[in-house]
């Protein structure tokens, strides 16, 4: 027994030995075990971020043009801005992560070379290797043409625009797309007040911003529609938003209110005139007695005076008849129109200007009174130039 006993402490020292060697090796393989596991789970986590969709859930349609001639960093810039920018200038997220990763996929699967111009409709819920596959494959360049809106143009104005251009067969898809505007969610159309029983001829007058457009000459009513009004967003920006909100009015009672203006005024210095007139006549519960609605009501143009019957037209856009604001807008104003709204001129809100005619039918300079009298003596001293102008 005494010698079993002797042996087993003679063995515990060589385990202790054999330990200390092999402990140095044990701890380098966990190391190197863990250190595998963190890598393959960073490089998992990289992949997911750089490599796969940039929103799995999000097949928004983005059309790309990438023009002829165009590297793959011109490409990869492209895509990564393809999803433009907020109202702020920020940067919103495009069709890939990183702009440096496309390019190192494309020079590693040989595909930089074999990048096409074209047109090509993409969406965040691909990854980068279904991106360059696309990119690869090519796509002719869609035809393209030019779309001026005119500040103060109506909605079926546009319409007409673009059934003259060749770019719609005809006017009934977008008008009824404007109607009730529920294809497009956009906090600002969502905010109208409406009344069932009181709709508007289109919800989307006022929204379609009139600018210069580039447009796909096979692009569809919706697509059109949904540009007009995010270049809308992106021109009423926060500062018009807290100016409204200072003069205790809302989005929409600007842009009606401009549209008005837009009408009224024909000459620079007019525009903040008549938002003046306006205003003032807001502040004083008058009815704002403008003709310009009657133009919308009747679709009419070239005229300048109208029947005692059409000014008793029960419409809600008609203000000889009812208080204050018409019903929503009459036409699309331009942002000059819209700042007037905001900023009326401060010296007329001031002295009380209450009415205005038109004074020069040939540049559609307005005379502007205080008084009832003054203004009724103002109509009959250019009452002929109007005739003349009919």
């Amino acid at each position: 027994m005494e010698h079993g006993n002797g042996g087993a402490r003679r063995d515990n020292p060589d385990m202790k030995r054999m330990w200390r060697r092999m402990r140095p090796l044990i701890v380098f393989l966990l190391s190197l075990g863990i250190c595998l596991t963190l890598l393959f789970v960073g490089a998992k986590v990289a992949f997911e971020k750089l490599f796969a969709p940039v929103d799995a859930n999000d097949a928004t349609p983005i059309t790309v043009t990438i023009p002829s001639n165009s590297g793959a960093s011109r490409i990869a810039k492209l895509l990564y801005e393809a999803g433009g920018t907020d109202a702020e200038g920020n940067q919103l997220p495009g069709l890939i992560s990183s702009k440096t990763v496309f390019k190192i996929y494309a020079d590693f699967t040989g595909k930089t070379s074999k990048l096409k111009a074209g047109t090509y409709v993409l969406s965040r819920n691909m990854s980068v290797g279904q991106i360059l596959d696309i990119v690869c494959k090519g796509n002719p360049p869609r035809a393209t043409t030019r779309l001026t809106i005119s500040e103060g143009t109506t909605v079926e104005g546009i319409a007409e625009k673009l059934v003259s251009l060749g770019v719609l067969p005809n006017t009934e898809e977008f008008l009824a797309l404007c109607k009730t505007g529920e294809a497009f969610d956009y906090s600002f159309l969502t905010a109208i007040e409406q009344n069932p029983a009181q709709a508007r001829n289109y919800l989307l007058e006022g929204y379609l911003f009139p600018d210069t457009y580039e447009i796909y000459t096979d692009e569809s009513a919706k697509s059109i529609i949904t540009r007009l009004l995010l270049r809308f967003r992106n021109v009423f920006n926060d500062e018009y938003t807290a100016r409204a909100k200072e003069l205790g009015m809302t989005m929409d009672e600007v842009i009606t209110l401009a549209s008005l203006i837009e009408k009224e005024a024909k000459v620079e210095s007019d525009f903040a005139k008549v938002s003046a007139v306006f205003h003032n006549r807001l502040n004083k519960g008058m009815k704002l007695q403008s003709d310009a609605p009657l133009k919308y009501i009747f679709n009419v143009s070239g005229t300048l005076t109208y029947t005692e019957e059409q000014m008793r037209d029960p419409s809600l856009y008609n203000t000889h008849v009812h208080d204050g604001l018409p019903l929503g807008p009459i036409c699309n104003p331009g942002e000059r129109a819209i700042r007037a709204a905001l900023y009326p001129n401060e010296d007329y809100v001031s002295e009380g200007f209450l009415y205005f005619c038109l004074m020069d039918a040939t540049t559609g300079e307005n005379a502007y009174a205080k008084t009832l009298e003054e203004h009724n003596a103002n109509v009959e001293r250019y009452r002929d130039s109007w005739n003349t102008a009919q």
